[in-house]
């Protein structure tokens, strides 16, 4: 499915293809809570990289996070629009193939994602509440379960 996102204020539009639409993955970590929202998370999709088609490049910002103690920067870089600070994508050289829009930055419709996974918990803050329902997974840290293998799953695959 193509899907379309933008920024806030409109400066960057882009379009990318993606077999994994439903946003289920809520990330708790640092890096997330601090560049998606007070106590917040985000909720990454897995696009094709050689689809991405990007209107208003030259308002995009790349941020790449420290890592906890001495191990330098993540060799993600995560996109935003450098007027608005809307959060865009993420793409990590480990996976070329890959982009990771932010939901919250895609203008289409997502489906509602049957189940949810809570991630990097053990990094939340104590004010923070986590709505897990019944069907839901939370773990401390990170999943073995790629963003592709819980669309395959749960037959969620477009």
């Amino acid at each position: 499915m193509k899907l379309d996102g933008s920024c806030h204020c409109g400066a960057v539009h882009f379009s990318l293809n993606s077999a994994h639409l439903y946003p289920f993955n809520y990330c708790f970590c640092s890096i997330c809570r601090k560049t998606q929202g007070g106590g917040g998370f985000a909720i990454n999709l897995g696009g094709e990289a050689a689809s991405l088609k990007i209107e208003g490049a030259e308002n995009i910002s790349i941020y790449q996070a420290k890592l906890d103690g001495n191990a330098g920067l993540s060799p993600a870089k995560r996109h935003f629009c450098k007027t608005c600070g809307s959060a865009l994508w993420v793409y990590d050289p480990r996976w070329p193939e890959l982009i990771h829009p932010f939901a919250s930055a895609i203008d289409s419709d997502l489906p509602a994602a049957p189940e949810r996974t809570f991630l990097m918990i053990g990094s939340k803050k104590a004010w923070v509440p986590v709505d897990a329902g019944p069907e839901d997974k939370v773990f401390a840290e990170y999943p073995d379960e790629s963003i592709a293998d819980w669309h395959r799953r749960l037959g969620c695959e477009s």
